[in-house]
């Protein structure tokens, strides 16, 4: 995997309901996103990185699974200005599993959503589909 020299932010928000334990949820997003920085508030975890790198472990999974035009959809379709967007289902996350939703409630304890951001977006979506 060659990953390019793109500036970027990178950021995942995820819920956690009373029945989920905030540690998990903060290990589940350091093993799909290494490399970043997580942060907990009261009922919701954030992590961030401006690494492309941090991204590799979903990149490998897409690429795994070839489900490139999922994510392509997704991404274009969510893509404003220097933005877009997807979500995780965090119940497949916790399993070590990258699996993508198309709608939030399609993860029934709430999704990931991850964000990409950089002046190159459309850089990073090719990079990404490619």
């Amino acid at each position: 995997m060659n990953i390019p020299n793109i500036n970027c932010k990178i950021e995942m928000f995820c819920s956690i309901n009373p029945s989920e334990d905030p540690d998990k949820i903060k290990k589940t997003i350091s093993n799909i996103f290494p490399y970043s920085t997580i942060k907990t508030e009261n009922f919701s975890i954030s992590a961030q990185s401006k690494e492309l790198k941090s991204f590799e472990k979903i990149y490998e999974t897409i690429h795994a699974k070839q489900s490139q035009k999922t994510y392509k959809r997704n991404l274009e379709k969510n893509l404003e200005n220097d933005t877009t967007w997807f979500y995780l289902n965090k119940q497949t996350a916790f399993v070590e599993k990258i699996t993508i939703c198309e709608e939030a409630d399609e993860s029934p304890l709430g999704p990931i959503k991850v964000v990409l951001i950089s002046s190159n977006i459309d850089r990073i979506i090719d990079w990404i589909i490619s």
